[in-house]
């Protein structure tokens, strides 16, 4: 379980360690804007929410501890590459790489975990499991900020030791586990669609902000998105599924009422997720003037708080329906969000302004995102063990997807001319002239713009 689990949150880690690295990665890479540095998150999360599904029935078929390891071998080798980017598009193609070995990754280790356990551990398992996700994704941010003081580049390469130490004691002490009646390749067309479908939205989100609404690109991705959408969820998800011999995911999981509302609930929760946690971290960096490593710690307060409210939240389970709690903690989180804004400025103090709606929120993480993964899976059949938990990761990878395109499109609607202004956090990186660093000593008066859009 601590092998399986130290995988989760290597894999998570990597989702969010960049946000703080954002002002690092635009100095290096000039002329980057905030769509484009985008990318760096967007290229991740949409390839890792696309190969989720077709990965976990992978492993099923073929063996869960092989996709386990074939994942984080992947993921640490293309962390070396993008430590190594000699630019930014360069970064987002190792960036998919990463994705895909997560992808393999994620599912496998979750459904060795439910195979390994009875099905009386299996919901305390997985909570414990998605709480250590859910702290690598609060945590991130506090290790991108320490890591960006040296260099960005070391945000990847913190993978590296981690992956081999993994992949070391996976080899000796993870079982191997596999579903024996599935003989042929599942079918895999559907996420290949549905992954055009969502990098259209989120492109069409990006630049209709950066272009305004109107433009031909902009209505040009909506379309296209529509019509994936449209395609993939109706014909290939619905007619596939129910008529090809090995569909990638099994209908019967869709007759499992907390399966697929649990889904729904993680696709909408990780939407505001996704969008709240890089706002916070552009307003305190961009805006406030917190630097990477102050920004880092001002964010702490959030790891700290959703393992102590997950355990909460496990003898709360006792007294109270799932669906109940998962719904307070959504609540509590909305506070926390409502909180923030309400205290969002260019002077932001850390004890009045942050810190008590960061706490709040992270009390609604620890409440709802345990309690549901382990809704949505503890009571899925060994077989599928991958596959189903692929579906629910899925729903949390375009949550995070949707949050950070509706997010950039927000903050290229709302374009201010003047730096350091609080609206749509338009404040500029600014690189000094002489030195060619975003934060020095020689920081005395204003300086030339680096990177547009942050």
């Amino acid at each position: 379980m601590v092998v399986l689990c130290l995988a989760a949150f290597m894999a998570t880690l990597d989702v969010f360690v960049v946000n703080v690295a954002f002002t690092g990665i635009g100095a290096s890479f000039a002329g980057s804007s905030l769509a484009d540095l985008s990318w760096v998150l967007n290229a991740y999360t949409i390839v890792y929410a696309a190969l989720l599904i077709p990965a976990g029935r992978l492993a099923d078929r073929h063996g869960r501890k092989a996709g386990f390891l074939v994942g984080l071998t992947v993921i640490t080798l293309a962390s070396v590459g993008c430590a190594v980017a000699p630019g930014l598009w360069w970064l987002v193609a190792f960036r998919v790489l990463q994705a895909a070995g997560a992808a393999a990754l994620t599912p496998a280790g979750l459904g060795l975990l439910l195979t390994a356990l009875p099905p009386e551990r299996r919901a305390g398992a997985v909570k414990v499991w998605a709480t250590t996700s859910s702290f690598a994704a609060a945590l991130g941010p506090v290790v991108g900020g320490a890591l960006v003081e040296l260099s960005w580049n070391w945000v990847f390469l913190i993978n590296v030791p981690v992956g081999v130490v993994a992949f070391a004691a996976a080899m000796r002490l993870v079982p191997e586990s596999r579903d024996e009646l599935v003989t042929r390749l599942p079918d895999v067309p559907g996420a290949v669609v549905l992954a055009v479908a969502i990098g259209a939205l989120a492109l069409g989100l990006v630049k209709g902000g950066e272009r305004g609404w109107t433009g031909a690109a902009a209505l040009g991705a909506f379309g296209v998105a529509v019509a994936g959408v449209a395609v993939a969820g109706i014909a290939l998800l619905v007619v596939r599924v129910l008529r090809h011999p090995a569909p990638v995911v099994e209908p019967a999981l869709f007759r499992v009422p907390a399966f697929v509302w649990a889904n729904v609930t993680a696709l909408v929760f990780c939407t505001a997720f996704g969008a709240l946690f890089p706002s916070v971290v552009l307003w305190l960096e961009n805006v406030a003037g917190y630097s990477a490593i102050a920004t880092g710690v001002a964010i702490l307060p959030v790891p700290l708080m959703v393992p102590l409210f997950a355990m909460v939240g496990q003898r709360l389970a006792r007294r109270m329906p799932a669906g109940a709690l998962v719904a307070v903690g959504n609540l509590v989180f909305c506070l926390g969000a409502v909180m923030l804004a309400w205290n969002a400025s260019a002077q932001a103090r850390f004890a009045t302004d942050v810190l008590p709606g960061w706490i709040v929120t992270g009390v609604g993480i620890g409440l709802a995102l345990p309690t549901l993964m382990a809704a949505a899976t503890a009571s899925l059949p060994p077989a599928q063990a991958a596959t189903g938990s692929a579906v629910v990761n899925t729903g949390r990878q375009l949550g995070y997807v949707l949050g950070v395109a509706v997010l950039v499109a927000v903050l290229g609607h709302a374009r201010h001319p003047a730096p350091q202004s609080d609206d749509g956090f338009r404040g500029r990186v600014v690189v000094h002239r002489r030195c060619g660093r975003s934060r020095c000593r020689h920081r005395a008066r204003p300086h030339t713009a680096a990177a547009d859009g942050l």
